[in-house]
């Protein structure tokens, strides 16, 4: 808890916060923190496009719900970017940029001075674009400067008794398709029913990729999930897949690793 209040002593002096608000524990946590310091004056956003989530987005406004903070969905276009397109290492860059541009406009038109997100610590050792894009334009992470690791915030989401304390870490079905690849709406779209189709196997709430390599898929799963996928299943999940247009599946001995996110 003496981080905690720490946390809730460093938001106290923003007096007013827009917080980008991804579903996830991290930034779910300092929504909570946000809420408790700031109240009215503290508004979570979320970001819905085609590249995110909508289990995430639906997961987003029932904790904001349970949490009492004002929540504002904002619609993205990534794929009208070029640059995010082009699928170069910096992809994530100009996905942030957007998002906190859209933020900056939120903050004007409500009048609030602050815009937060829930970078960790940790993060500065992890490959991570967008924290050039928050530097560049003034986003606060308070998390960060507050020394808050995962580990420190999975604790405390628990000790809170958070309901997602413990949701798997997600990301942008963007981030299936390999560097270099051009990101286009129909990869998209397969790569969100591949993993749709494991999902509906595996369970809701299990962690799977399906990376797309054009003809082929490969499939990383959690090391609880590699577990899960039955011979009885093969069969029937193979059939599926293909049917979106993949000519050979495989699953990754390797299992999920989140590093980078594409390899």
């Amino acid at each position: 808890m003496k981080k905690f209040n720490q946390l809730k002593k460093f938001l106290a002096n923003l007096e007013s916060a827009v917080v980008a608000f991804s579903g996830g524990v991290d930034s779910g946590l300092l929504i909570k923190a946000a809420y408790d310091v700031l109240g009215k004056k503290a508004v979570a956003v979320t970001a819905s496009s085609i590249i995110h989530s909508r289990q995430d987005l639906e997961a987003a406004k029932v904790i904001c719900k349970n949490i009492g903070i004002k929540h504002i969905v904002t619609q993205t276009d990534e794929l009208s970017n070029l640059k995010f397109r082009r699928n170069c290492c910096d992809r994530c860059y100009w996905c942030k940029r957007n998002l906190i541009l859209k933020l900056k406009d939120i903050a004007d038109k409500t009048q609030i001075k602050y815009i937060l997100d829930g970078t960790n610590y940790d993060d500065k050792n992890d490959v991570r674009p967008g924290i050039r894009a928050n530097k560049e334009l003034g986003v606060i992470s308070p998390l960060s400067q507050c020394r808050f690791g995962k580990e420190d915030i999975i604790e405390l989401a628990k000790y809170l008794r958070l309901s997602f304390w413990d949701k798997p870490k997600g990301t942008c079905f963007s981030s299936r398709i390999p560097f270099g690849e051009e990101i286009t709406i129909d990869r998209i779209k397969r790569v969100i029913s591949a993993e749709d189709i494991l999902k509906d196997i595996l369970g809701g709430g299990c962690i799977v990729r399906a990376r797309d390599h054009n003809d082929i898929l490969r499939i990383e799963l959690g090391n609880r999930e590699g577990t899960k996928l039955k011979k009885s299943d093969i069969n029937r999940v193979m059939f599926k897949l293909k049917k979106l247009g993949y000519k050979y599946i495989t699953v990754d001995l390797e299992g999920y690793v989140s590093a980078g996110e594409v390899r």
